[in-house]
């Protein structure tokens, strides 16, 4: 298990050896006319290498810490080098003793919008804005890492959440065009680059946040020595989301989370006992009626 120790050291960006992230890139150009693909996967190679090459932490992760994420862009539309696209995240992290990886993030961001030439450079500045696309993929290394320190140690994403929050702050004041400034705004969505970090750092979302570490070490890297134990850890202390819905309805943050671990909830559950599922499949229900279907298996 990695030692999570003193992050208050953090930001590196120059390009070393021991890399935090395995990212794969798909983009999908099929809406977009023409038989010239080339741009497409030139501006793939570039944002793999941008993720996969940069040093975005002071920490020495072995190969197999590194987190695996998979970054799939469909592109909408291209007009004048600018990209109108939709983008899906997802990241994931191993469970202790076992060969299972959990997720951590299932995220989709659908103003994922950017100008771009074919060999236009991706190069991250800290504190310093260069472009909407180097701005949104270092938003995302940093949530992805704050999600996964978060699941390590209790509160241990904060640095990199807090890291995210500049970002979106730098790009609320640069001089962008309408499209590429979707996501970042406070009010154009509470689904958004914005809504998430603010859920993240928001002082009422500390208990979910606690709860995210309890969830990953107390219960599922737990599972190999007592399954029993560790679905009862996990089952304790759900009521939190419960309580983080009631306090802002609809929050961003309560429903990345299901995104992400609804499936991994109902694999759990099937197997607990029968005060386990009655509690779990009604807090479910209340909070994320929309999946019924899915909630449902935990009973059958």
């Amino acid at each position: 298990m990695r030692k999570y120790l003193f992050i208050a050291l953090l930001l590196v960006t120059a390009t070393l050896s021991a890399q935090e992230f395995q990212c794969r890139v798909t983009i999908n150009s099929d809406q977009i006319e023409g038989s010239n693909k080339q741009v497409f996967e030139t501006l793939k190679n570039s944002i793999e290498e941008y993720i996969n090459q940069n040093k975005w932490t002071n920490l020495q992760f072995q190969q197999q810490e590194k987190i695996d994420c998979q970054m799939l862009i469909v592109v909408k539309s291209v007009e004048d080098n600018l990209y109108t696209c939709e983008m899906t995240l997802q990241s994931r992290r191993p469970v202790y003793g076992s060969n299972y990886t959990t997720p951590l993030i299932n995220f989709q961001d659908k103003n994922f919008n950017f100008t771009y030439q074919e060999y236009d450079q991706i190069v991250y500045q800290q504190n310093q804005f260069t472009t909407n696309l180097t701005a949104m993929l270092a938003y995302y290394c940093y949530l992805m890492l704050g999600y996964d320190f978060d699941s390590f140690q209790r509160l241990g994403g904060t640095p990199f959440f807090q890291i995210c929050e500049e970002i979106v702050n730098a790009c609320q004041s640069a001089s962008m065009g309408g499209p590429e400034q979707r996501g970042w705004l406070a009010f154009d969505s509470n689904r958004n680059r914005y809504a998430v970090i603010n859920n993240l750092l928001d002082e009422a979302f500390k208990p979910f946040r606690q709860y995210f570490y309890e969830y990953h070490r107390m219960g599922l890297d737990i599972m190999s020595d007592n399954v029993a134990n560790g679905r009862a850890r996990i089952a304790e202390g759900i009521e939190v989301l419960k309580e983080a819905n009631r306090a802002r309805p609809a929050t961003f943050v309560i429903n990345t989370f299901l995104d992400a671990k609804a499936d991994e909830l109902v694999s759990i559950f099937q197997q607990g006992t029968s005060n386990e599922k009655k509690k779990v499949y009604e807090l479910l229900m209340d909070i994320d009626p929309t999946r019924q279907n899915t909630y449902d298996k935990i009973n059958k």
